[in-house]
């Protein structure tokens, strides 16, 4: 038995909104045998077992601190269109919970779910990008952004995973050690690695689609980060991510809400912080507490157009309310975090024109995909 007397490390402002619960679990993660170091993002929140917002390092392999959407993360998907009307082109987005056929060889030869978005705060949105000259901390010189976007310029974000198949691997490992240590880290790794491809392929496939229905093509992404994963640092010891992208010098997509901006960082984060930075504006209300809140102040209609103008394209009512922007932290406070404490710092902000959540069969002329998944470009991985 390995003891372990790991520190914890919240990387959050008094004025963050910030649950008990959440760091309680990051002192019962640090508890756990082999842990040295549990860094919380400030868009930490609790989650099953383990908090969401977190990178977790250890000389121990922890399945269950990844969870079951291995290789969950965040595309950037550059597009070309000639007029961006949200109402007409909300009722164009394919239906994208419906997998498509691909020929293809796959990671894993998982072929269930291909193409899908997913449920919960999974999403495919169309936005714009705005505060390129503009978006560095007040009273200092803005970071330019490698990714080469400007204002103006149209984008397809993407965050999924890899869907079912995450689940499998997970459920193959807790069905014999619960919420124990990996038995063979190599085999654990090695499907791990193949999830973590799944997912990249199925956002560059949610990209082909949509860029598809709405008579456009999409580009390689400018950004595409996985923050459900587990790294092998160079020492040997592994580095657990639960919502938490990766740090150490990329650009990374620090997703807002379906009502508010996003922000595309440029990263510097040290050990402290387990070199991650925030995935997300982070929950403040659970699912429940969103959806019973949510009803009480807010119309169905009210939710599918935002305060930014955008639409938000959702025919599952209990999701809309779930997925409320109310129900998430300010994003705008995460950001101030990540570059108070020297994380991060802005380089662009994305506004939602369309967020699709799931299929809404109120919006008609709908489209199919106009040609077969199987060209889509970078699909042999």
């Amino acid at each position: 038995m390995v003891l372990s007397s790991a520190s914890v490390t919240v990387f959050a402002s008094p004025s963050s909104w910030i649950e008990s619960d959440a760091v309680a679990q990051c002192h019962q993660v640090a508890a756990l045998d082999g842990m040295i170091h549990v860094a919380g993002m400030p868009d930490l929140h609790p989650g099953k077992g383990a908090p969401i917002g977190a990178a977790m390092h250890s000389s121990v392999l922890y399945p269950f601190l990844v969870g079951s959407d291995i290789g969950c993360g965040i595309a950037v998907f550059p597009i070309r269109l000639k007029r961006a009307v949200p109402e007409k082109l909300a009722a164009r987005f394919p239906d994208l919970d419906q997998p498509v056929p691909f020929d293809q060889p796959v990671p894993a030869g998982y072929r269930e779910s291909l193409g899908t978005v997913g449920r919960g705060n999974h999403f495919v949105e169309l936005a714009r990008v705005e505060g390129t000259s503009s978006a560095g901390p007040a009273g200092t010189t803005p970071v330019a952004s490698s990714s080469r976007l400007v204002d103006g310029d149209l984008v397809l974000i993407v965050h999924s995973g890899s869907r079912g198949l995450g689940e499998q691997i997970l459920r193959a490992h807790t069905s014999v050690h619960g919420a124990g240590p990996a038995a063979d880290p190599s085999a654990y790794l090695a499907a791990h690695d193949e999830a973590v491809r799944w997912g990249s392929l199925n956002r560059r496939l949610l990209a082909e689609r949509v860029a598809t229905a709405l008579g456009a093509t999409s580009s390689e992404p400018v950004v595409d980060r996985c923050h459900n994963l587990v790294t092998v640092l160079p020492d040997g010891t592994y580095l657990h991510r639960k919502g938490a992208a990766p740090g150490d010098g990329g650009e990374v997509l620090v997703a807002g809400t379906r009502g508010t901006r996003s922000a595309l960082v440029a990263t510097h984060a040290g050990p402290d912080a387990g070199w991650s930075v925030a995935h997300g504006a982070g929950r403040k209300m659970s699912r429940s507490d969103a959806l019973r809140r949510g009803k009480a102040k807010h119309t169905v209609e009210e939710l599918r157009r935002t305060p930014v103008g955008s639409i938000v394209v959702c025919g599952d009512r209990q999701l809309l309310f779930e997925e409320a922007p109310t129900a998430y932290k300010r994003i705008e406070q995460v950001i101030g975090d990540l570059v108070s404490f020297d994380l991060a710092t802005p380089v662009a902000y994305t506004v939602p024109l369309v967020t699709y959540k799931t299929a809404d069969t109120r919006l008609s002329g709908r489209p199919g995909d106009s040609r077969p998944a199987s060209r889509v470009r970078g699909g042999r991985r």
